[in-house]
């Protein structure tokens, strides 16, 4: 069994997923790294070392969710802080977005998020666990784009579920949080960077004038997690340059 608080981050081969658990290995968790890309995983968990433990998983299979937390429990102990990091977006003109299509980002992104937080959750009340739960959500949850509906509904839905769980959970001391990233340098935006017009326009809406990096979201999910954040829950904290910020372009 693990000595360190065992802290499980989804969708966490690369990207965003990874920079939080690099964030919480740094601040003392032993981290669980769960990924739907089984060689992308291994070499995460290779990568970050110190007994890092690496699961394949599909978010969509709520069998296999809880079939996770179970050999996670067995094999290490109960996981105190849960970053439900795993998603997609599936881009697709909206006239002609497939319900099937929007089924699955729902599946990944809201259905299992929720099969996480709550599996997490019943553990912590049951072991007596004041842990905390950090969802990802998007500035999508508050801004939109049309070629991107699913996923825009999907990161309002975070939102709201994060706030939901906050309150139910708050009555035995889990707090329940999510961080809503703007551009970040991440194989999401890989187009967006290798064309200077899209790359214009998003310089257009960001403040700072340059997109993020994965581990300024890492951080945030790791000052989540840590008692600093103590008497914060039902938040969302968005990162993303200022952009929410602004009224108009420039």
């Amino acid at each position: 069994m693990a000595t360190k608080p065992i802290a499980l981050v989804t969708g966490s081969a690369q990207g965003i997923g990874y920079a939080s658990a690099e964030a919480l290995q740094e601040d003392g968790f032993q981290v669980v790294l769960a990924d739907v890309n089984a060689e992308g995983v291994a070499e995460a968990a290779d990568k970050l070392g110190q007994g890092t433990t690496g699961i394949v998983v599909d978010m969509s299979d709520l069998g296999a969710v809880n079939a996770m937390f179970d050999q996670i429990e067995t094999d290490l102990g109960p996981v105190s802080a849960l970053v439900n990091n795993a998603g997609v977006a599936m881009p697709g003109d909206f006239l002609d977005y497939s319900i099937e299509d929007f089924q699955k980002v729902l599946a990944i992104n809201v259905v299992g998020v929720f099969a996480a937080l709550q599996r997490a959750a019943k553990t912590m009340v049951k072991e007596k666990i004041e842990g905390a739960i950090v969802n990802m959500s998007s500035v999508n949850a508050q801004v939109a784009i049309p070629a991107i509906p699913a996923y825009c509904a999907s990161k309002g839905g975070v939102m709201q579920l994060t706030k939901s769980a906050a309150l139910a959970l708050a009555p035995h001391n889990i707090r329940v949080n999510a961080v809503g990233p703007g551009s970040i340098d991440t194989a999401m935006l890989a187009g967006v960077n290798a064309n200077p017009d899209a790359m214009a326009m998003v310089m257009s809406r960001t403040p700072l004038k340059r997109i993020g990096t994965a581990r300024e979201i890492g951080d945030v999910v790791a000052f989540l997690v840590s008692p600093k954040a103590s008497y914060v829950t039902g938040e969302t904290i968005y990162v993303d340059g200022g952009r929410l910020g602004m009224n108009y372009t420039c």
